[in-house]
C-alpha cells in the first residue's frame, strides 16, 4: 500500500494541474472585457509574472529524470503559451506540485512511483495544453 502511495499522490497532482489549467479560459475572456480600465493593473501583473518565471524555472530539480522532463516542458510551455492572466496561478500549482514531487522522491519507493506518474503527467499535458499551441 505505502508503494502506491507516490504514485497516486502524484497522478492526483498531475490531475489537479491539468484541471486548472483547462478551467481558467472562462476568466481569461472575462477580463479582456475589461482590457482598457486594467492598463495599470496588467503591468503589474506582467512584472509579477516574469518574476515568478525566473523563480519557477531556477526551482529544484526533483531527482526523478521524467519529473524533471515534465517540468521542464510544463513550464516551457506556461512561460510561452498561457495567457499572462492565468500564468501566475499555474505557477503556484506547479511550484506546490514540485514540492510534493521532491518530498515524495526521497525514499526509493516514491521515486519509482514519481517516475510512472510524471510519464502518465506529460501525456496527459500534451492533450491539455495542446489548446495553448504547446509542442512537446
Amino acid at each position: 500500500m505505502t508503494n502506491k502511495t507516490p504514485f497516486l499522490l502524484a497522478l492526483c497532482i498531475a490531475a489537479g494541474l491539468v484541471l486548472l489549467a483547462c478551467g481558467g479560459g472562462a476568466d481569461n475572456t472575462a477580463n479582456t472585457a475589461n482590457t482598457a480600465n486594467a492598463g495599470n493593473t496588467n503591468k503589474a501583473a506582467s512584472n509579477t509574472a516574469a518574476n515568478t518565471s525566473t523563480a519557477s524555472t531556477s526551482g529544484d530539480k526533483i531527482g526523478v529524470p521524467e519529473c524533471d522532463d515534465y517540468i521542464s516542458k510544463y513550464e516551457a510551455c506556461v512561460n510561452s503559451k498561457v495567457p499572462e492572466s492565468m500564468r501566475a496561478t499555474v505557477k503556484a500549482s506547479m511550484e506546490t506540485a514540485r514540492k510534493m514531487w521532491k518530498d515524495a522522491a526521497a525514499t526509493p519507493q516514491g521515486k519509482a512511483g514519481l517516475a510512472q506518474a510524471c510519464k502518465q503527467a506529460l501525456e496527459t499535458a500534451k492533450t491539455s495544453m495542446s489548446s495553448y499551441g504547446c509542442s512537446w
